[in-house]
């Protein structure tokens, strides 16, 4: 995988909803076809019936080692490189961020603005994590998101992270999404970081509302109440954990003082058939290692992804997920 020149003129993102808003622009905001119901008759892939149950009742569910072990640490590991840090030095954790966020909700939560490299392709084309997909969907034609990852590191005076509950995408659209984690490394200490999320708020919605402000920001919650009702979820390198878009959810802050909360963004949803603008974006985004461009997304001013790594290798898989090859 040899780095090639930089790349030529980009076309325009295609979803163009997100330049201030959350969200990610890499596929639709909301899908046409809604999220499985079972009425199709199909088999589960990946999921008991104990964790469709889950599912429909709290709104996220965790896959066991969607991703191997051994590759969810290697992708860690590309992680610190890319970062310019070192997981055995705590100073070099805190250096100042390269790139003004937008969303300052996102501030020193850690995000990695890199998001077409090799590794990040594999883990998306792992065969475990698309039948996890395919599940929660009930169709087999998907578009895989081009998304960033993340390092979560432990607060201290002068870096300040309170953690956040909001969703990205509002609530009041009722928009038809999913959007996963997947952990690279153990998160199961609960003081060190990681997804958190209230079911309750995303199952008492309707009557929630009721009792706000008509001008409330619609991606930030007021949780007061549900503080008691807040699930911090526990994960080990290789899970992966899928959440309806309609679930509000966040991270939490790293209280542990020493240990690394790591993670890949990787969500998928139905093809957009007959957007041939999103497709040519997709496709440029990974042969040239361009980022979705928005409210939530700054990009890495270095160009890392364009200068010092190449187009990422596909399998049959990760063609038809990013749109180079029809699912016919």
């Amino acid at each position: 995988m040899q780095p090639t020149m930089q790349p030529t003129m980009q076309p325009n993102m295609a979803n163009t909803n997100h330049k201030d808003i959350p969200g990610n622009p890499s596929t639709a905001t909301s899908s046409k076809i809604k999220l499985n119901d079972r009425s199709n008759g199909k088999p589960l892939r990946v999921l008991s019936e104990e964790d469709w149950a889950f599912w429909k009742h709290n709104g996220y569910v965790v896959i066991k080692q969607a991703v191997p072990r051994e590759q969810a640490l290697k992708t860690a590991a590309f992680l610190w490189e890319f970062e310019e840090k070192d997981p055995n030095n705590k100073e070099s954790w805190y250096a100042p961020p390269r790139a003004e966020m937008r969303m300052k909700e996102l501030t020193n939560s850690g995000m990695v603005e890199v998001y077409n490299h090799q590794y990040l392709w594999d883990n998306r084309q792992q065969q475990r994590v698309y039948d996890a997909f395919a599940d929660v969907w009930g169709t087999d034609k998907l578009w895989v998101t081009i998304d960033r990852a993340n390092l979560n590191f432990p607060m201290r005076e002068g870096f300040e992270f309170k953690g956040f509950i909001h969703w990205d995408y509002d609530p009041e659209t009722k928009p038809e999404n999913v959007q996963g984690v997947l952990a690279l490394a153990d998160q199961t200490d609960e003081n060190m970081g990681g997804f958190q999320c209230i079911p309750s708020l995303m199952r008492d919605y309707d009557t929630w509302k009721l009792t706000q402000p008509e001008d409330r920001n619609r991606f930030q919650p007021d949780i007061k109440g549900f503080e008691d009702k807040l699930v911090k979820v526990k994960l080990e390198a290789g899970d992966l954990l899928i959440f309806n878009s309609l679930l509000p959810h966040g991270i939490r802050p790293n209280m542990s003082g020493d240990k690394v909360r790591i993670a890949q963004y990787i969500s998928m949803m139905p093809v957009q058939e007959n957007d041939e603008a999103q497709r040519q974006w997709r496709i440029n985004s990974w042969r040239d290692r361009i980022a979705p461009e928005g409210y939530a997304f700054p990009g890495d001013p270095r160009k890392w992804e364009q200068t010092k790594y190449g187009t990422a290798e596909l399998n049959e898989l990760g063609k038809k997920l990013l749109g180079l090859e029809s699912w016919g």
